[in-house]
């Protein structure tokens, strides 16, 4: 079930966020990564790999994301040496180790410094948790930025818990993962508010239970916690 009510122009109906910020209903606040936490570019990446490659293979980075291996990844159902050769395959390349980590890590961008502000002053009103479709080498890459832009070796400060996709063997909008969720934290669902910036993402929640918010712009968050109580 998604908080608030849907809203129709010409119904002359409404509902907004802004007039029911009391989330005493709430017990605990569930974030995605991208694009909610750290800002991603998804394009950056592709550009890059463009530059390293003949333009007769530039169309196989079109199904570079969508593929399985990297699915797969993202489950923790191959590591990482595996990925790096089925990268290898896929663009018929011989990278390097570093030049792959490099490619596949530049999509990582800067994490706001107001969003991490957020998150400190949230914690203990509320508990708070991470829940990502990621994999091994992205969370290396984001402790590092989290080390060197706030002096903190991982998200593990910041959340009462962190779960990501590789480590549970599952993936979003799979409403298995966020049952899997409600297993580990013991939470009922209707307590749990998930912030994604993908909507099938929050479908999957809501067909458990969770109440859920999009996040359409790169400031949204902050705008959600402006007013609450």
């Amino acid at each position: 079930m998604q908080i608030g009510v849907q809203c129709y122009i010409f119904e002359l109906k409404f509902t907004t966020w802004f007039y029911m910020k009391n989330l005493t209903n709430i017990d605990f606040l569930l974030f995605d990564l991208g694009n909610v936490i750290i800002n991603i570019d998804y394009s950056f990446t592709i550009n890059e790999l463009k530059n390293r490659l003949p333009e007769d293979k530039h169309g196989l980075t079109e199904t570079f994301y969508p593929a399985k291996f990297h699915k797969d990844y993202e489950k923790g159902l191959i590591d990482t040496s595996q990925f790096r050769n089925e990268v290898k395959n896929h663009f018929e390349v011989d990278w390097s180790n570093d030049e792959i980590d490099f490619l596949w890590n530049s999509l990582l961008k800067d994490i706001p410094t107001e969003r991490i502000d957020l998150i400190r002053n949230l914690s203990g009103r509320f508990q708070l948790g991470v829940l990502s479709n990621t994999n091994e080498l992205h969370i290396q890459a984001l402790d590092q930025i989290l080390e060197r832009d706030f002096q903190i070796p991982s998200l593990n400060p910041l959340f009462d818990h962190v779960f990501y996709s590789h480590d549970l063997n599952l993936a979003k909008p799979d409403p298995a993962i966020y049952e899997k969720v409600i297993e580990l934290i013991g939470v009922s669902p209707e307590k749990i508010l998930f912030f994604d910036d993908l909507k099938e993402n929050l479908l999957g929640a809501e067909q458990v239970g969770y109440q859920t918010y999009h996040i359409d712009h790169p400031k949204a968050l902050i705008h959600f916690f402006k007013d609450v109580q």
